[in-house]
């Protein structure tokens, strides 16, 4: 059943849609435990957690248990095929590159869950990564990530998710099928589980009417689930003789607000809104955002 003209221009994905800025946008709303994030605990990934639970401006909440964000499923156990059984996944959405894929192999899934590859473009980071990496040469790795060339690097990522034309069409692809009921419950994933997946879950909650605060919240707090083990990853660097700095990788494990803050500055210069991205650059219509809504949102 459609929803409601009332519930629909409630939300601020309705607002974005007719071009108009949520008022609350002025004045976010503070985070409620009702917005606490609810992480999957498995052993072979560590970026897993469910998109419900938000509080949205018009005070319903994201149901939970429909739309799930990760990182790479590559290494699961038999016991979190098991954990993940349990969630019921119909689809899962793998937006790594094919060179991603083979290094880290393809996703372990449970029975049940339909596998796609949708990739989106890292804009050459993970080769950007491993040439740094496997150069094994400290001055190469300064001249190629130290001086804010990394974070440099990881802003003109962002900016793909924008100026990319495949980037769009995958993320926007995504979104449609989120809101298919004939999917199932759906988990998107890149490699971390933090930048490609971070967008795509940033602007799926404030497609829903998740306040800002709320939604960047949820993109940040990457850095604090990956934490331990991204520290792992750079004495192991070192230990190994890969790296004698290997802190300068550090911008290329976080997530950043100036990050997220790049990809929209270039929402408006490409497209002077979110509104005309989600709508012209992704080309998602009215009817497909109510859809969405929906499935995810129960009415207030």
């Amino acid at each position: 059943m459609p929803l409601s003209r009332r519930a629909l221009l409630t939300t601020t994905g309705a607002a974005l849609l007719l071009g108009a800025a949520p008022p609350a946008l002025a004045r976010p709303r503070p985070t409620t435990t009702a917005d606490a994030i609810r992480q999957i605990p498995l052993q072979g990934a560590v970026n897993v957690r469910d998109l419900g639970g938000y509080v949205t401006y018009d005070g319903a909440r994201v149901r939970h248990g429909l739309a799930y964000r990760g990182d790479h499923l590559a290494k699961l156990t038999d016991a979190d095929l098991a954990t993940l059984a349990g969630l019921g996944l119909g689809t899962v959405v793998d937006l790594r590159i094919p060179m991603e894929v083979g290094y880290d192999g393809a996703d372990r899934l449970p029975a049940g869950a339909v596998p796609v590859a949708r990739p989106v473009t890292d804009h050459g980071l993970f080769g950007q990564l491993m040439a740094a990496i496997g150069s094994r040469d400290p001055v190469r790795q300064e001249e190629m990530l130290g001086g804010g060339r990394a974070a440099a690097f990881m802003r003109e990522v962002y900016r793909t998710f924008v100026t990319d034309p495949a980037n769009r069409a995958a993320l926007a692809a995504t979104l449609r099928d989120l809101a298919d009921p004939r999917r199932g419950p759906l988990l998107l994933h890149c490699t971390s589980g933090k930048d490609r997946t971070g967008w795509t879950s940033w602007l799926l909650l404030t497609l829903l009417g998740v306040p800002e605060t709320s939604a960047r919240a949820d993109y940040l707090a990457s850095n604090a689930f990956r934490a331990a083990y991204d520290a792992r990853v750079r004495e192991g660097l070192k230990q190994g003789g890969l790296m004698q700095n290997p802190d300068l990788i550090v911008p290329l494990q976080e997530v950043r607000a100036e990050y997220l803050d790049t990809a929209l500055d270039q929402v408006r210069t490409s497209y002077g809104s979110l509104f005309r991205y989600v709508s012209v650059g992704l080309g998602l219509e009215l009817r497909e955002l109510a859809a969405l809504r929906e499935r995810l949102v129960p009415d207030a």
